[in-house]
């Protein structure tokens, strides 16, 4: 019985040993400023030092007198919403083009998802280039074929900036998601696609009532991975618009970061309060997605 006690803490002791260093690391760098955030979201920070408590005044100054933060949520929330459906749907058409192995598949495949490899700074000046009014490439096609009109600043025009980034961004997230569903359309039982097939079942056909309910798990978790990095989107703002023009780019990351180091506002209570809020949102939000899907799922089975 000792042997035996002794063995299990040493087992013990070495899962510690292993354990330790990554814990250690968690806390310092994940752990304490989470915690630290929630706690200097209750003061006003000044640079000298000095913190003052202030309770919920920085919560309540966002949420009922802040128009850039609305304006910011608003933009976040139309990003996440929108571009899920763009990513997951055009991957799962790449997907389906690759599977039926149309012609030059393989460097298909390669080009669709180079995108993936390149940094989110290098496709902002990428996109930034192409969205050039005066040389950049859509302006140059459009004046090409005869539209002069359609040409603007895509990236100065507040009606066109939002959606050109998010063009951006789905560009670059689109291949991903086709190496996912791809995946898992190989792993389908190959009879129920041959008997679809032996039903003179159309591609439209197969897509909506054979593809998309035997991927349905698939597709939700990637709708759900899209939404969770979309509402933290920041790079991509940062380099090409820092949020504008007129705030319609401007994002809950973004204002954030204004908040903190580009206001000269010189409190770090309120941006912390920002970043609380829009934490406590992200995971109410992936709280509820996962227990409408479960619930789902439970329905139907």
């Amino acid at each position: 019985m000792d042997h035996r006690d002794e063995e299990a803490r040493g087992r013990r002791i070495e899962v510690a040993a292993f354990l330790l260093p990554a814990l250690l690391l968690f806390a310092a760098f994940t752990a304490y400023p989470v915690l630290r955030t929630f706690w200097n979201s209750l003061f006003e920070i000044r640079p000298n030092g000095n913190e003052i408590f202030v309770g919920f005044d920085n919560f309540r100054e966002i949420l009922t007198g802040d128009p850039v933060f609305r304006r910011a949520v608003l933009n976040t929330l139309v990003w996440s919403t929108v571009e899920p459906f763009i990513d997951v749907g055009l991957g799962l058409l790449l997907a389906l083009a690759l599977y039926t192995k149309v012609p030059f598949a393989r460097f298909f495949r390669i080009a669709w998802f180079t995108p993936v490899l390149i940094s989110t700074v290098v496709v902002a000046i990428i996109w930034s280039w192409i969205y050039n009014y005066d040389w950049g490439a859509l302006n140059l096609m459009l004046r090409a074929i005869g539209l002069d009109g359609m040409t603007r600043a895509w990236l100065g025009d507040p009606a066109t900036a939002l959606p050109a980034l998010i063009l951006a961004d789905s560009w670059k997230w689109v291949g991903f998601n086709m190496v996912v569903c791809l995946a898992a359309l190989h792993s389908l039982p190959s009879e129920v696609m041959e008997a679809a097939e032996l039903d003179n079942c159309g591609w439209w056909a197969k897509l909506c009532h054979v593809v998309v309910p035997m991927l349905r798990a698939t597709l939700l978790n990637l709708l759900i991975l899209a939404f969770i990095s979309r509402m933290k989107v920041f790079d991509l703002v940062w380099v090409t618009t820092r949020g504008g023009p007129l705030w319609a780019t401007e994002t809950a990351s973004t204002y954030t970061f204004k908040r903190a180091f580009e206001w000269r506002s010189f409190d770090l209570g309120y941006p912390s309060a920002i970043a609380v809020i829009w934490f406590l949102v992200v995971i109410a939000a992936v709280v509820v997605l996962t227990l409408l899907f479960r619930q789902r799922d439970r329905l139907e089975f």
